[in-house]
């Protein structure tokens, strides 16, 4: 399987996973590094009318973790820990993610995300371990090759 094979397989075990019927981000993957976007909806409020702090761990994890399975041809990944920051209360506009892998090793990838609002500011960070799970990628929902 070629890189760009890998890419098309991650892509769509993304668009595949039933949380993402509700998100519906986009995705742009590339070797390391991952952009990911999606509209805010009031959907995603908590009372006081502004994105839920769960929203900014989705966007940054999948950023991360995407970014880190790029490099992963094999297995999915297990988020083994993770850190998110939260800076900015957002509420409305478009939300883009962006992950990148800041270090790896035969057995972890870490790697780094952030937020930004629709005007380009930092909303939120984070960063996390990844480890090789059991589960081979082409068991995976979606990843089709």
């Amino acid at each position: 399987m070629d890189i760009a094979q890998h890419f098309r397989g991650l892509t769509a075990m993304y668009a595949a996973a039933p949380i993402n019927e509700i998100f519906r981000p986009t995705l742009e993957i590339s070797e390391g590094e991952v952009v990911i976007e999606m509209e805010l909806d009031r959907k995603f409020h908590h009372a006081g009318g502004a994105a839920h702090g769960s929203v900014y761990f989705k966007m940054l994890d999948d950023a991360a973790y995407l970014a880190a399975i790029s490099f992963e041809k094999e297995f999915m990944l297990l988020t083994a820990s993770f850190t998110t920051y939260m800076m900015r209360p957002v509420s409305c506009g478009k939300l883009r993610a962006v992950g990148k892998v800041v270090n790896k090793t035969r057995s972890q990838y870490i790697a780094e995300a952030v937020v930004y609002d629709a005007e380009g500011r930092e909303a939120g960070r984070g960063n996390g371990i990844f480890v090789r799970s059991k589960t081979r990628l082409v068991d995976a929902d979606g990843y089709d090759f």
